[in-house]
């Protein structure tokens, strides 16, 4: 049995922690340890989670980086812990065993990573929920290297909402960007595909875990995955373009929302032309000045300061 760190970056999780924490007792296998590194909160998220055992690592807010942060606390995981768990603070685990469920494949030790299926939140709409069936099935499976000819850019596919890390596979591949707007997760998983480990999909471990964005916030969502792409072009040269998921999304989102909310088509369409419109500009981030940058973006503070 493998020991495991679970790490979880926050920001006033306050609101979050109740059903966090709840659903993190309920696991039948619990962590070694629990690593908590938190941006500087001002609501009682610090002192909820030391009460709840874990130890706490505090950034400054302009510390914080998606790949950076969360590969500080790999760092911490790996002084006595075989396997690193990253979950989100506004994540629910849905069962009982879903932690168990997901170290499980770290059995064979041809797996460097895994991640597990996200169902959506209770109330979600139907715009939300299509977007996590659409990316989280029900079928379990294993990506490879040999792979990437059959499926493309989707082999590298993985979320840091809930994903779990062999840290030797980690380490001998660099571990996460230090600085990355986006993707983080993504782009560990291609170098340690690239390299010869296994990336599994864990359909039978869920959690809960969705977003209602705004059109607003989801342009600039777009934005930073077009920005992601265009300043990490290996990963597009060596896994393919995005296209063609995006293709087969927009038409199954299409005939889903047909059949169960129509009303809601017209708005799919127009959130469509605002991701399109927003990935390209961010894939010319280079031409755009920063002040517009800033603009665009949702990840503000991953730009410099001027």
């Amino acid at each position: 049995m493998v020991r495991f760190a679970l790490v979880i970056p926050t920001l006033n999780a306050g609101q979050d922690l109740d059903a966090l924490l709840e659903s993190l007792q309920r696991q039948t296998r619990q962590p070694d340890r629990f690593l908590v590194i938190d941006s500087s909160s001002e609501d009682e998220t610090v002192p909820r989670l030391r009460a709840a055992g874990a130890d706490i690592e505090v950034i400054s807010r302009a510390e914080f980086n998606h790949g950076g942060t969360r590969m500080k606390g790999a760092r911490m995981a790996a002084e006595d812990c075989e396997v690193v768990l990253f979950l989100t603070q506004d994540v629910i685990l849905h069962t009982d065993d879903a932690l168990e469920r997901l170290l499980k494949v770290f059995s064979d030790p041809a797996v460097g990573s895994a991640y597990g299926r996200q169902i959506p939140h209770e109330g979600a709409a139907a715009i939300e929920r299509f977007s996590r069936f659409f990316s989280y099935g029900g079928k379990s499976a294993r990506f490879t290297r040999a792979d990437i000819p059959r499926i493309g850019f989707r082999t590298a596919f993985c979320s840091n909402a809930f994903s779990a890390f062999r840290l030797a596979a980690l380490t001998e591949v660099g571990g996460f960007p230090e600085r990355t707007i986006f993707g983080e997760d993504a782009l560990a998983v291609a170098e340690l595909i690239l390299a010869g480990h296994t990336h599994c999909y864990v359909a039978d471990a869920v959690v809960r875990h969705s977003h209602s964005y705004t059109l607003g916030q989801e342009f600039r969502r777009y934005f930073d995955i077009g920005v992601m792409h265009a300043q990490n072009r290996k990963l597009i040269e060596d896994f393919g373009s995005p296209s063609g998921a995006g293709k087969n999304f927009v038409l199954g989102e299409l005939r889903y929302l047909a059949g169960v909310a129509p009303w809601r088509v017209p708005e799919a369409i127009l959130r469509t032309l605002l991701k399109y419109t927003a990935y390209k500009l961010g894939r010319r981030e280079e031409k755009i000045s920063l002040s517009w940058k800033k603009r665009l973006s949702m990840h503000k503070r991953y730009w410099p300061a001027g």
